[in-house]
């Protein structure tokens, strides 16, 4: 029997394959692990198990602030890949999962994100095995103007807290 998984908040682990000159220069980072975890999740399972059940009210703010982006002539994603995560049989780099294109994909490693005006976003879902299995989900933001800035002042907070709580959700649920 497998113990409850503990969450903790870290620095972004050095096997990511995040670019590290992106990571030093992010002006917003975080990670949050989860250990122990299910040994046999591929990383697309522990993304659809992280990421895949936003509980209705928080997809309603995204769908609302993906509006008021679009206005400002933000690249968004549509509704529907916010209403429900649609599973597919496989996935390469370039393909969406959820709302974001994957930049990298391997057994260890998916990485999801988008670039814009305002700001690069980077998601990392990395599957490590020491000292027992973990899943790490990171994040980084380089900011590219004061937009960029403005955006984080306001996403940071509910980011920080909206991570931590769909893992100890993803936990709650025994999908992890």
């Amino acid at each position: 029997m497998m113990m409850a998984a503990r969450i903790s908040e870290g620095a972004i682990p050095r096997e990511s394959m995040l670019e590290r000159a992106m990571v030093d220069a992010a002006w917003f980072s975080d990670s949050h692990r989860a250990t122990p975890i299910d040994p046999g999740l591929s990383v697309v399972d522990l993304f659809e198990a992280v990421l895949g059940h936003h509980p209705r009210w928080i997809k309603t703010l995204l769908m609302l602030r993906n509006r008021v982006a679009g206005l400002v002539g933000l690249a968004i994603a549509p509704d529907a890949t916010i209403r429900s995560f649609d599973r597919r049989n496989a996935y390469a780099v370039g393909d969406m999962i959820g709302p974001w294109p994957i930049f990298a994909l391997t057994d260890t490693e998916l990485i999801a994100g988008r670039d814009n005006n305002h700001l690069d976003f980077r998601l990392s879902v990395l599957k490590l095995n020491t000292p027992s299995p973990t899943v790490a989900i990171s994040t980084i933001c380089n900011v590219h103007n004061r937009f960029g800035k403005v955006y984080l002042f306001f996403i940071v907070p509910f980011h920080r807290w909206g991570m931590r709580r769909l893992m100890l959700r993803a936990v709650a649920a025994g999908r992890l």
